[in-house]
């Protein structure tokens, strides 16, 4: 799903991302509700900014990568934690691309997002290159969703790759 964004584009930075898990749902001005062989799903657009919350077997997980005031955790590269039972894995990078690539790769993106049922992005008026779009998948027993935050401006894209699942444990042979 695509949409415009009925916000003007204050989150200008990669830089003043910052990462939280946990926090309780921010105002969205867009989302995407889904339901993943059994785990509720929902992804909110917050501006250049997201928010997805996860619920599976009364267990709810909730991640955010925002520009949050007063935060003190900056946008970590990885991250590895259990979540109740579940076994959460992050992470982000920053590519900083020349304009030309910046602006077709962007297009591939948002091709790639607003056509699939399970993808919501978002545009800023007045630049079409400047968006924020979520994608997520159940794959192998883990629900998993990749993000993209676009900086136009700075040529940077902020990638972010999130796992959450039950941790195999081996058995002995």
């Amino acid at each position: 799903m695509l949409t415009t964004l009925k916000t003007s584009y204050t989150d200008t930075r990669a830089a003043d991302l910052a990462w939280a898990l946990g926090r309780e749902p921010l105002p969205a001005l867009a989302t995407l509700d889904l339901e993943l062989t059994g785990a509720k799903l929902q992804l909110r657009l917050l501006g250049a900014s997201h928010q997805v919350l996860l619920e599976e077997d009364q267990v709810t997980c909730s991640e955010t990568v925002a520009c949050i005031p007063g935060s003190s955790t900056p946008l970590p590269l990885g991250v590895a934690k259990r979540v109740g039972h579940w076994e959460y894995e992050f992470a982000a990078r920053v590519e900083v691309l020349s304009p030309g690539s910046f602006a077709g790769r962007a297009s591939e993106l948002l091709a790639l997002v607003s056509d699939h049922p399970n993808g919501l992005a978002g545009v800023f008026p007045g630049n079409p290159h400047a968006f924020t779009a979520l994608l997520a998948q159940r794959h192998e027993g883990q629900v998993q969703w990749r993000t993209w935050h676009a900086y136009p401006q700075d040529g940077q894209l902020v990638a972010t790759r999130t796992r959450v699942g039950v941790r195999e444990t081996a058995t002995a042979a």
